[in-house]
């Protein structure tokens, strides 16, 4: 008997920033062209007998905040059986700029709690993944350095969280990290934050892995 966690009549539901929306909304529509779409692929590929629903609710610039304000509509209304969340880079990014739409890792954590306890009241299983900085620059002092000593912070929330609420948890971050010490980075990404396909395969390599697929 295989070990594959989504059945058959269950929905699945995308939830993040532009690395989840990755062109849904437009030329892309619906799925978008990333991890997203890949796992629906791989997924149909392999058990071509569920009928599984699938909804992609990424929105480019996306912070936790952003997500809080629209769950109800963008994901709850779905009544999903299942629910990933990919955010956080926003979060800490605004907090180098506007300190007006900043999300440092205290309230990071409040209204991901939020979001959270909300979807679980629902009776949807959730993954968590981590928020990922592609990056090996962690001396020189540039921004990027910035970023990548500020993530552990973030990356704590989502690994108290996934405790508390026993979620799935993908380590993104690490995952990415590991490849790194092989390869460069810009064969996953033409920068830090928004990889491309090998890059989303990476994610969905590691999202379908805690799937048991």
């Amino acid at each position: 008997m295989d070990g594959f966690l989504v059945q058959d009549g269950q929905t699945v539901v995308f939830a993040g920033d532009s690395i989840t929306d990755c062109g849904r909304r437009a030329q892309a529509a619906p799925y978008g062209a990333g991890y997203a779409k890949q796992v629906i692929d791989l997924i149909t590929a392999r058990y071509p007998e569920r009928a599984i629903t699938y909804h992609n609710a990424g929105i480019g610039g996306n912070t936790v905040e952003d997500l809080r304000n629209r769950w109800h509509d963008d994901v709850l209304f779905y009544s999903p059986d299942w629910v990933t969340i990919l955010i956080g880079i926003n979060d800490l990014h605004r907090c180098f700029g506007d300190a007006a739409t900043a999300v440092p890792p205290d309230k990071y954590e409040r209204l991901y709690r939020e979001i959270l306890q909300m979807t679980l009241h629902r009776d949807a299983r959730v993954v968590l993944l981590d928020p990922f900085y592609i990056s090996r620059d962690v001396e020189s002092g540039s921004h990027r350095s910035r970023v990548l000593a500020a993530l552990p912070d973030y990356l704590a929330v989502v690994g108290k969280l996934a405790a508390e609420f026993n979620c799935a948890h993908v380590k993104t971050h690490d995952i990415f990290k590991e490849q790194l010490r092989y390869r460069a980075s810009e064969e996953f990404c033409p920068e830090p934050v928004h990889p491309h396909a090998a890059g989303h395969l990476v994610i969905s390599v590691a999202l379908l892995s805690v799937l048991g697929w």
